[in-house]
């Protein structure tokens, strides 16, 4: 899975840090401060989605409260 550019992104996060891949993002200037990446997956991991049904996500919280996530396959549920 590899993050991806798309037309609403503003803002590349890791950008100039090679131990890092260059996230593409939407960075919504209001109160929420949402960050919205698009990824898309391999061949293999599609066939690897349909067969299990699931997606695994790891958050680096830094020890830090986490916030709040969602994930979708729809634009429109993000935008």
């Amino acid at each position: 899975m590899k993050p991806v550019k798309f037309r609403e992104q503003n803002c590349t996060y890791a950008e100039n840090q090679p131990e890092y891949l260059p996230l593409p993002v939407y960075k919504d200037p209001g109160p929420g401060g949402d960050v919205v990446s698009c990824w898309r997956l391999s061949f293999i991991e599609r066939l690897r989605v349909i067969f299990t049904g699931k997606i695994w996500l790891v958050m680096l919280s830094f020890n830090k409260p986490l916030t709040p996530i969602r994930l979708s396959t729809k634009k429109s549920d993000i935008f």
